[in-house]
Formats: structure tokens, C-alpha cells, sequence
């Protein structure tokens, strides 16, 4: 694998909510790993192959979608869209969770059919990861009739995630409890949706369901579309020790409603970001650095606590390698800045202010993947590649 170097930063933010940003001006990539963050002067630039000028832009880790719904392949039967994948690519974001595939034309609901739907879901993504994205697919629907021993069965599979429950054919809380205590016994992480409904099927479901439930996530508490009552998403994070998800797929003013209780609480490390796309409501491929903006500038939280709802956040709840800039870890990287126009100065200013971030370029495995988004405008300084 080639190595690559990337100077003249203007700002690094780590995606890490404890330590949001880190000094220096250069990040060097060995063998697809970060090998150096930091001031160039302590830098070993030796044999180095391609290189990234930032030219004052800011680094942020790859972004992490923590709601989608893939179906297989880089396709999308809700929308009828091809390549929305790649399309989130080109909003910066390189690693996408599911919270569940129900738009499955003819999505079996017997037990038999959900493990076989889960496991080649899983299976597949493992193994075509679209445009490089890292997609971790393949979220069991609770059905009736499913057993402990299937959960066993699917978790030797590589199963890792429970859909939102609420979307499928489980509804009583008693039984979502149940399947939710075999589940997290596994491993696995489980969501729960919440607020209005959003597709046939799902229902309305609050905060009595969720702390009954007790899940890894409560899934976009601002709506999918409509929102929680805020009272309700205190008493999950009083109740629970779930992490609380906004989505663009929801209430926008909610959205800042949320990450402003967390803040008081002083538990924005449990706020974790979303697209959950593809949708009623279309494919949003700039849809996480929207919620990042909305976080940041009607939430009144730190824009760089906002990246890191988007990225270190979800790579804690999920255990996953990705989400925080630090030598050793994946070399999934975006550079961003201020959009041409912003009355920014910089990308974290932008944030502040509500508009959605300029992408120059995504980085996953440490290689670029293109150096001119086709889905933002472009940045506000001339980022240059050589190789």
C-alpha cells in the first residue's frame, strides 16, 4: 500500500469528544494507518508517494452514518437510486451502520428467512464495500418465532446488529425485551426506534418502550420524521444508558433540541449521528454534515463535539477502529473547509453558523478517493494533490 503525507493543515479535529482537536499541521499515512500526527518538523516524510497540500483546510476523520438501510450493492429500491453510497462518499462519509434492510423487496419474516436475509447482508457487505465505503450491513428485524439459538447462529455468522425495533414484526415490549437480553448477551448492538411512525409497519414508540427495552441506541429521538417529546428523551438518558441518535430524516429544531439537553447534561458523548437513509424523504448524501450543522449552530454545541458525534461517538458504541484521528488506526480521513461563499473563516466556523462543510477529498485505506466532491461546493482554499 502507497503512503501519503497531508501538510499544511489548518486544523485537526480528532473525532475523539475528550480531546477534540490535537496540535499540529501533518498527518502521514503508512500501509493504510495513520503513522504520524503532529508538527511536520517531527515528521519522518521519507518515502512518501502522493501527497495532499492541505493548504489551511482541516483534517477530520472519515464520517460514520450511524442509520442507514442498504438493501445489497450500492442500490436503493426505496429511491430507485443507483450509487448512493458512492454519493455519501462525496459528503465525506466512509463507514455506514445499519439499522436495518426492510426496504428488501419481499423481505421474509420467518425465522428462516430473517437469518438468511441478516447473514447474506452481513456476508455481502463484508465483502463489496461500495466505492471503499466500510459498510456494516446486515441488522436482524425481530420477527415472532425467533429463538435465542437463532441469535446464536447469527452472532457465529458475524452478526453485530439488531435493526431498529419497532420497524418489523416485534412489537410487544416484553418480547423486545427478551430478544434485546439475547442480542446484547451476543455482542450485538440494538436500536430502537423512536417517535412517530415513519414506514408502514413502524408504530409510535416513547420513552416507557425504550426503558423497558434498555438498548444500545434510541434511534433518531429528533424523528424519522416525527420527534420524541423532549421530556422524553431526558428520562432515556436519566432511565437508559442508551446513546440518543439525531437524523437528517427528521425534526430540524429538534435536532438542536437534543444536543442542547445532552450539553447540559454533560453527556454529549452519547449523542450519535445519522442520516437514516434512503428514506420517504429521498437520499441525503451531505445529509451528516447537515446534522452536524444543525448540531453546532441551533444546539449551540462546539462544532468540534459536533464531528465527533459523527465519527469517535459512533466508533465507540459500535468498538470499531474508524471514527478518531491517532497513529494507529485506519487511515479514514476527510478534508474539509469552509464552502466558497461561507462568511467563515474556516470549516469549524461554518459549522458554527450552520453551513454544510466543503469536502475536498475522502480518504479510506489511505487512499484518496476522488479530489473534487461532486456533491459540495467547493472549498473555500485550493487543496492540491500530487502523485
Amino acid at each position: 500500500m502507497s503512503s501519503m503525507i497531508i501538510r499544511n493543515i489548518g486544523a485537526i479535529v480528532t473525532g475523539d469528544i475528550a480531546g477534540p482537536t490535537v496540535e499540529g499541521d501533518t498527518i502521514v499515512v503508512r500501509e493504510g494507518l495513520i503513522d504520524f500526527v503532529g508538527p511536520e518538523s517531527k515528521a519522518d516524510t521519507t518515502d512518501i508517494s502522493s501527497v495532499i497540500d492541505a493548504a489551511g483546510s482541516t483534517v477530520l476523520p472519515g464520517l460514520c452514518d450511524n442509520h442507514v438501510h442498504p438493501v445489497i450493492g450500492d442500490y436503493t429500491p426505496r429511491q430507485r437510486a443507483l450509487d448512493f453510497i458512492d454519493s455519501s462518499l462525496h459528503g465525506g462519509v466512509t463507514t455506514m451502520m445499519s439499522a436495518g434492510e426492510p426496504h428488501t423487496p419481499g423481505r421474509p419474516t420467518d425465522p428462516i428467512g430473517v437469518k438468511a436475509l441478516t447473514i447474506l447482508a452481513h456476508k455481502s457487505f463484508a465483502k463489496l464495500r461500495p466505492s471503499g465505503v466500510r459498510v456494516h450491513a446486515g441488522a436482524v428485524m425481530l420477527e415472532p418465532g425467533l429463538s435465542e439459538a437463532d441469535f446464536v447462529e447469527m452472532a457465529a455468522a458475524g452478526v453485530r446488529l439488531v435493526a431498529e425495533i419497532g420497524i418489523s414484526g416485534v412489537k410487544d415490549v416484553d418480547e423486545a425485551a427478551t430478544m434485546t437480553g439475547w442480542a446484547q448477551k451476543l455482542g450485538m448492538r440494538v436500536m430502537v426506534h423512536t417517535g412517530g411512525a415513519s414506514i408502514p409497519g413502524s408504530g409510535v414508540i416513547g420513552a416507557d418502550f425504550v426503558v423497558k427495552v434498555q438498548p444500545d441506541v434510541a434511534g433518531h429521538t429528533n424523528g424519522g420524521p416525527t420527534a420524541l417529546p423532549l421530556a422524553d428523551v431526558e428520562r432515556i438518558l436519566e432511565e437508559t444508558s442508551a446513546r440518543v441518535e439525531v437524523v437528517h430524516n427528521g425534526n430540524v429544531k429538534a435536532a438542536g433540541e437534543v444536543a442542547a439537553l445532552a450539553a447540559r447534561r454533560d453527556e454529549l458523548h452519547r449523542v450519535v449521528i445519522g442520516t437514516d437513509s434512503p428514506a420517504g424523504s429521498g437520499v441525503q448524501p451531505l445529509g451528516i454534515l447537515r446534522v452536524m450543522s444543525w448540531v453546532a449552530s441551533l444546539g449551540g454545541v462546539a462544532p468540534e463535539a459536533a464531528v465527533a458525534m459523527a465519527t469517535g461517538n459512533i466508533a465507540a458504541l459500535h468498538s470499531l477502529p474508524v471514527g478518531v484521528i491517532e497513529a494507529g488506526r485506519p487511515a479514514d480521513l476527510v478534508v474539509v473547509d469552509a464552502p466558497l461563499g461561507s462568511q467563515a473563516e474556516d470549516a469549524m466556523g461554518a459549522l458554527a453558523i450552520g453551513d454544510t462543510l466543503a469536502v475536498a477529498t475522502a480518504i479510506i485505506d489511505g487512499v484518496w478517493r476522488f479530489t473534487k466532491s461532486r456533491n459540495t461546493p467547493p472549498t473555500t482554499r485550493p487543496v492540491i494533490f500530487h502523485q
